[in-house]
């Protein structure tokens, strides 16, 4: 019998494995269409999306490896942060799938949270961030959320840049979870962000986005310090897919 990581990782390995099945019956749906209305343009339609329609696929297609054999991918770069943040110190289920710890950091208190580690998960972020702020009764000076995000073409895979705001994809419960506390309690919200690719985002994570995770701790150091005072609270929430990432 599987146990719940392994299971995790096989959820990942069909969600993947349907997405390049969806790809398939997409561009021969076009092709098919195309060739029964003798339409040159549907065709020509086909033809020029089709290099990015690759790079997706690829990246799929690489994809159904990282979750098969349980390996990091680039999606999981603040679960990374995170993991490397609450390394050394006792853990606690805080909401389905997600743990938390406390840690002192820069003289403060920070509550790290991470979906739990190392089956392909995400957790429910906007749960674990929300049960935080009512256990400490909202007294939260700042929340910093850390997450992968689509870079543009030109920009380096791994750059790390600084934002205002709830840094969670997906369809926005999460988010809305969150900031609906944040409205509640007034309490200021950060986010950190490490660039990728979105081949990369699916893939075997890359040296350079396994490296920005150092570059993102000390972003969140400098933060703390500008943005809280000494004796604080502050939750940090590490965002992402954290196969083969443990806490």
């Amino acid at each position: 019998a599987a146990d719940e990581i392994q299971i995790n990782n096989l959820e990942n390995t069909l969600e993947a494995a349907l997405a390049l099945n969806y790809i398939y019956k997409v561009v021969r749906h076009y092709y098919i269409l195309g060739k029964r209305t003798l339409s040159l343009y549907i065709i020509m339609q086909l033809q020029m999306i089709l290099p990015l329609v690759m790079r997706e696929a690829e990246a799929y297609a690489s994809a159904l490896k990282a979750f098969a054999y349980g390996q990091p991918i680039g999606d999981g770069a603040g679960a990374l942060v995170a993991a490397k943040l609450m390394h050394g110190y006792e853990k606690r289920k805080i909401s389905k799938d997600c743990v938390a710890a406390t840690v002192p950091l820069e003289g403060r208190t920070a509550y790290v949270i991470k979906a739990e580690g190392p089956g392909g998960n995400v957790g429910k972020p906007g749960d674990a961030i929300k049960t935080i702020i009512e256990e400490n009764s909202g007294k939260i000076a700042s929340i910093i959320v850390v997450d992968a995000a689509l870079k543009l073409e030109g920009e380096k895979p791994g750059a790390v840049a600084e934002g205002i705001g709830v840094a969670i994809g997906g369809p926005g419960v999460e988010k809305f979870k969150v900031e609906e506390s944040l409205l509640k309690y007034r309490i200021p919200i950060n986010a950190v962000i490490i660039k990728e690719d979105v081949g990369d985002a699916v893939s075997p994570m890359r040296k350079e986005i396994f490296e920005a995770a150092d570059k993102a701790i000390q972003r969140i150091k400098r933060l703390i310090h500008e943005k809280t005072r000494e004796g604080d609270s502050v939750i940090i929430a590490g965002i992402g897919n954290t196969i083969g990432i443990g806490q």
